[in-house]
């Protein structure tokens, strides 16, 4: 379960054993995400989503100085008000793409993380940064508001009033703070993100791939509920693994004291 698949010019997944890494790879322009960048982000994921074999998704970039600096201005300049409108649903597509990702997702961040590219990274379950990373959503400064999720993921991170002060002052947060206000999870050794987010998920694909993609979806799910609606939620999770095979392998190997060999059914 090796090898590399591309999705256009700018997209491609990378297979280690049972993770799959997310390349964004547009160094020419810091990985910016122009329209058909963000086509093959999403139909990346529509593959992912799709591939059993999947157990967790790590999201990283091949420019040595960002992970990704939003959307692509340039490109946005050139558009009309209709040619906008039409656009949209293409980068919709692409923030959604990562989000719903049925299986648990890493982002490893160094650089730049700005705007979308910092929202790219909110989609993921957990955030792995090095000190050379700076994230923020600055949409305010240039007119519009972080449009990828970002007004609605980041309170879920940090809380309303955090988020607010981040959204509207536009700043830019370094790794140190970032890691002291929850905008990132874990800050490992300069130049290490990618092998830390992968080794990362490795110990996580270890586990259940039944279990872990209804525990994500329990997560998700009973956000935000009051606590019996999230039980509900958490219940069904639960009787959609009870009688799984995955179930059925990890109790036997338990008690035969041996790695569990998950039929991931």
């Amino acid at each position: 379960m090796g090898g590399e698949q591309r999705f256009g010019e700018f997209v491609s997944v990378r297979r280690h054993a049972y993770v799959a890494e997310l390349v964004l790879d547009r160094p020419k322009a810091m990985n910016a995400v122009s329209t058909d960048m963000a086509r093959s982000i999403g139909a990346a994921c529509d593959a992912l989503a799709l591939d059993g074999d999947a157990r967790v998704v790590v999201v990283t970039s091949t420019h040595e100085r960002a992970f990704c600096v939003g959307a692509d201005l340039k490109e946005r300049n050139s558009f009309s008000d209709a040619e906008l409108v039409r656009q949209r649903p293409t980068a919709r597509a692409a923030y959604t793409g990562v989000l719903e990702l049925p299986m648990p997702t890493v982002a490893a961040l160094h650089g730049f993380a700005l705007g979308g590219g910092f929202e790219l990274a909110l989609a993921c379950d957990l955030i792995v940064a090095d000190p050379t990373a700076v994230v923020g959503l600055p949409e305010v400064s240039v007119g519009v508001i972080p449009g990828g999720g970002g007004t609605q993921l980041l309170p879920r991170r940090v809380g309303a009033a955090r988020a607010a002060e981040l959204i509207f002052t536009a700043r830019r947060v370094e790794a140190a703070e970032a890691r002291e206000l929850g905008l990132v999870d874990q800050l490992v050794d300069e130049g290490e993100d990618r092998t830390e987010a992968l080794a990362l998920a490795a110990r996580i694909a270890g586990n259940s791939p039944v279990g872990l993609r209804a525990a994500k979806r329990a997560l998700r799910l009973g956000h935000g509920l009051d606590l019996r609606a999230g039980l509900e939620v958490e219940d069904a999770a639960w009787r959609s693994v009870a009688f799984s095979g995955d179930r059925a392998e990890g109790v036997a190997a338990f008690n035969e004291k041996r790695k569990p060999n998950w039929p991931g059914e």
